[in-house]
């Protein structure tokens, strides 16, 4: 099976206090796969580790069957890797929902009419081009969410790394995240403490226990 990404034998410690330790997997390519388990076990740890926002103390991982020793070596995945994390209070860095999907393009150089397009493409794929022109702080938590994964999905990124995506969504915007998650085609990391949502996405549950990873 082709992997998108491959760990082996990743431990983390904090404060001199083992978090996990040996954790290997592989995330096979357009997979989709969860990782539960209790509040402090290291799961969002581990979900950073993987998108290069922290460092493990040892083990490898492999992006794109290449060998990752360094933050740098992340530089040239960093667009093919989203990641969302759990609190998205400070993912945003503009004010209105347009200008925020199209921050990053326009980062990376994209001319802005481009830019554009592709963000209400991208706005209209979710079902929120209504909200082009709101504040983002006065949307909802539901219609937040929805505007984050708009802003990591317009750089077409190959792998998402998903921290508690349905944390703050109501039942009707739950039901609809699982429509749009299970119609994109991309490697998945998903972490969520809901099983439902997660038995209705994935194909793999691993539950992080006892400072390991076991199959579910």
């Amino acid at each position: 099976m082709s992997c998108s990404i491959n760990l082996k034998d990743i431990s983390y410690k904090k404060d001199e206090k083992i978090l996990f330790e040996n954790i290997s997997f592989d995330l096979g390519h357009k997979e989709k796969i969860a990782i539960i388990g209790k509040n402090g076990v290291g799961k969002s740890t581990l979900l950073k580790i993987i998108a290069g926002l922290k460092n493990q103390n040892s083990g490898t991982i492999d992006i794109f069957h290449n060998r990752i020793n360094k933050k740098e070596d992340y530089e040239k995945y960093r667009d093919e890797i989203a990641y969302l994390p759990q609190d998205i209070d400070n993912f945003f860095l503009s004010i209105t929902v347009i200008e925020d999907v199209m921050f990053s393009l326009l980062a990376l150089g994209v001319k802005k009419d481009e830019a554009y397009k592709k963000s209400l493409d991208i706005l209209k794929s979710l079902d929120i081009l209504h909200l082009e022109n709101r504040v983002i702080y006065d949307l909802s938590g539901g219609e937040k969410k929805l505007v984050a994964l708009a802003a990591i999905l317009v750089k077409e990124p190959k792998i998402l790394l998903l921290d508690e995506p349905t944390n703050n969504l109501d039942e009707d915007s739950e039901k609809k995240l699982i429509d749009i998650l299970n119609n994109i085609e991309k490697s998945m990391i998903i972490i969520s403490h809901q099983k439902t949502f997660i038995d209705s996405l994935v194909t793999k549950i691993y539950i992080l226990e006892e400072k390991t990873l076991k199959v579910y």
